[in-house]
């Protein structure tokens, strides 16, 4: 065997699976922003904000397989480039194109979040009613076994007509929390897919750039805690108060998805600066010259 046949075809069974579980990852966290609108709709926040809670804990339960299959690509290119220095700029090269195609994945699971909300709202609906009558989330979830349930949500899975966009008003929604959006989900859009590139930049300090995503995840983190979330909350509470209507509601999780798309196609442009970052901070840790 060559030393160029050391170099894999593009994809593998585990860029399927890591672009496959992407795309999930991505669709429930837009799916949870139905949530805030169910929250209104029902009046009830609490049970609503633990729904949301169980779509971002099945999310992370995804990631436990997703890590692992952006670990298997990572440590194949890592060989090729310790072994045939010849080669290293041919196989960073593709694994830089493989963690774009899973990074892509995610800006398409993000549109089918989106365009699948009116779905999300109503098995959010449906979970707060199957709760107050049942008082346990298990036997609620048991409910979507129910052939009936199942046959009632899949009639409201349709595609939005192409005017559907003018029912929601830009004014209704504050600035700074599209703006917060878009930079947090480009951020955290790439911040595990940027450490594992930066162990191929700089595979000396690999391991140490594999337990950095934190440091590129932080930013989003803080940006999320102090801009997002507490405007989003303020304007649900206040809907739920009667103090403003939940059509604003409505617009705010429909720009909030929107933006969080764009954000997802921005962080096309960060992966690489986030790689080197990471990187950079990895070799100062190490103090590696």
């Amino acid at each position: 065997m060559s030393a160029t046949d050391q170099i894999a075809g593009f994809w593998s069974p585990q860029l399927i699976a890591a672009i496959a579980l992407n795309v999930f990852l991505q669709a429930v966290q837009i799916g949870a922003y139905g949530a805030r609108i169910a929250g209104v709709q029902t009046g009830r926040i609490g049970t609503s904000i633990s729904l949301f809670n169980l779509f971002v804990t099945a999310s992370r339960f995804a990631n436990m397989f997703y890590a692992p299959m952006l670990g298997s690509i990572a440590d194949f290119a890592g060989r090729v480039v310790t072994r045939h220095p010849q080669l290293a700029a041919a196989e960073v090269s593709q694994f830089e194109w493989q963690m774009r195609a899973i990074v892509f994945a995610g800006t398409l699971g993000t549109l089918g979040g989106a365009l699948l909300l009116p779905t999300f709202v109503h098995l959010f609906v449906r979970g707060v009613a199957a709760f107050e009558r049942r008082g346990s989330i298990p036997q609620s979830l048991l409910r979507l076994g129910d052939p009936r349930v199942i046959g009632e949500t899949l009639r409201t899975i349709k595609l939005p007509p192409l005017d559907f966009h003018v029912r929601f008003s830009l004014k209704d929604v504050p600035t700074k929390l599209l703006i917060g959006n878009i930079l947090v989900t480009g951020i955290y859009a790439i911040g595990v897919v940027a450490s594992y590139y930066a162990s191929i930049l700089r595979p000396e300090v690999a391991r140490t750039a594999l337990s950095a995503s934190g440091l590129v995840n932080g930013i989003a983190t803080i940006s999320f805690a102090l801009i997002v979330d507490p405007t989003s909350a303020y304007m649900v509470d206040q809907a739920v108060k009667g103090e403003r209507p939940i059509e604003h509601i409505k617009s705010m999780v429909f720009y909030l998805a929107l933006t969080a798309v764009l954000g997802s196609l921005l962080s096309q442009l960060i992966l690489f600066p986030a790689a080197e970052f990471i990187a950079e901070a990895a070799k100062l840790v190490n103090h590696v010259r």
